[in-house]
């Protein structure tokens, strides 16, 4: 019989992560090494079966392995080894560190480290509860702004915003990274190359780019709240708000764990609170995550794709009388989210989220000759063709969908090039 205990060390480690192990394990695969090793009985593996999701079946498993002897916890460190969840044995020996104190500086990732193991000095980042990273790419990738014609410009412009000022607008960029395990959320690693891509890509588009960085809802209100109110606004032609975080359907995560309300961000950049950005377009961006649900998808069908109609309907009153022209509260404006209402957005740790992959790269190849509208449906479709990469995983081949909302009154073409001052040397 396996002898009961498992060293008080271990056990506080697996105490102290459970959470995070109890969201982020995926348990197939790996229970099967336990099995094997000797770990898990027969009667251990339908225990945890029987339990309902994927969250209280990790919680089951977590629950046995201190029970399980001494060396249970190298076995299940090299069972996360050897079904590609690296980056949570390397959480595991982080914590055994920092609860060993400075004394013995190595020692402990040593006597667990697997003599094959192909890169032993390699940190390995931790995805958060909602946004994974599911995809074998690596590194950030930068796409060169390709410049519009002067002839494109000529033909297009009076059927399109204007965008004549220089800079074409200023942009804010508000990018939350670092939570600090705030309401229970992890730092979202990948998200400075999105505040880096983004950041660039503006730039070149001709945007005066402002960011932040690692606010607390407070914060951020107020940084929205003194953004909405420049006086430049007044003689720029546009204006764009990114806003990179953690989320729900709704609402973005400061990194206090506090949320700021999306509807209340639409509300200080409207014709009633912003009035200097009056018939002037204003461009939200939302890398966040808008609940919990991963896409699996679904199998393709034979048949052809069906549009719906749009049924548009117009009428007129007739009223010819001088009266002072009224505007909705709420016009002109274009927002693009990451994915679906209900669903969580993908992250790769190393090349930043699928979204904002995908826009800036459709933004540097396009908007030399694509209304923003338009460029968005690009986007929508590099996002539908991606699938996660996780083998051996029920994430594996997962998926994602972004989509936008507009209350555009004419093309946004952004017109990269044309207006816009030379780079210094």
């Amino acid at each position: 019989m396996r002898e009961a205990g498992m060293r008080r060390e271990h056990r506080e480690a697996l105490r102290s992560l459970h959470l995070v192990l109890a969201r982020q394990l995926v348990a197939g695969e790996l229970q099967q090494h336990l099995l094997s090793q000797r770990i898990l009985t027969e009667e251990m593996m339908h225990l945890i079966e029987a339990k309902v999701g994927s969250f209280n079946r990790n919680v089951e498993l977590l629950l046995l392995l201190p029970k399980r002897g001494p060396s249970a916890f190298d076995v299940f460190l090299q069972a996360l080894r050897d079904t590609e969840q690296t980056h949570l044995a390397q959480l595991l020996l982080e914590q055994l560190r920092e609860q060993s104190g400075p004394e013995e500086p190595g020692q402990i990732e040593k006597a667990h480290r697997p003599d094959h193991d192909p890169c032993p000095r390699k940190k390995q980042r931790v995805p958060g509860p909602a946004e994974w990273s599911l995809d074998n790419g690596d590194g950030p990738i930068d796409f060169p702004v390709a410049h519009c014609s002067l002839e494109f410009y000529q033909h297009h412009r009076d059927t399109s915003y204007r965008m004549e000022s220089c800079p074409k607008g200023l942009a804010l960029i508000i990018s939350n990274v670092r939570f600090g395990g705030a309401n229970e959320l992890v730092d979202r690693h990948g998200g400075e190359v999105d505040h880096c891509s983004l950041d660039g890509v503006l730039h070149h588009l001709g945007f005066s780019v402002c960011s932040h960085r690692d606010l607390t809802a407070e914060a951020m209100r107020a940084e929205l709240q003194r953004f909405s109110q420049l006086p430049d606004h007044r003689r720029l032609h546009s204006c764009l708000v990114a806003l990179l975080s953690h989320g729900v359907e709704g609402a973005v995560y400061g990194t206090d764990g506090r949320l700021v309300q999306l509807d209340d961000v639409w509300r200080l950049f409207d014709n009633e609170n912003c009035p200097q950005l009056q018939n002037k377009p204003k461009i939200f961006l939302i890398q966040a995550c808008r609940g919990e649900e991963t896409d699996c998808g679904v199998d393709l069908q034979d048949g052809k794709e069906r549009v719906a109609p749009l049924g548009c309907e117009q009428s007129d009153t007739g009223i010819v009388e001088p009266i002072r022209m009224k505007l909705p509260t709420r016009s002109d404006i274009i927002c693009g989210y990451a994915c679906l209402p209900g669903t969580t957005a993908l992250r790769n740790t190393r090349r930043g989220s699928w979204y904002v992959q995908a826009l800036t790269r459709v933004l540097a190849a396009h908007a030399k000759d694509t209304h923003l509208a338009d460029i968005l449906v690009k986007v929508n479709a590099l996002i539908k063709e991606r699938e996660g990469f996780c083998p051996g995983s029920q994430y594996h081949r997962c998926k994602e969908m972004s989509e936008h909302c507009s209350s555009l009154c004419r093309d946004l073409h952004l017109f990269p090039g044309i207006f816009q001052k030379q780079e210094k040397g």
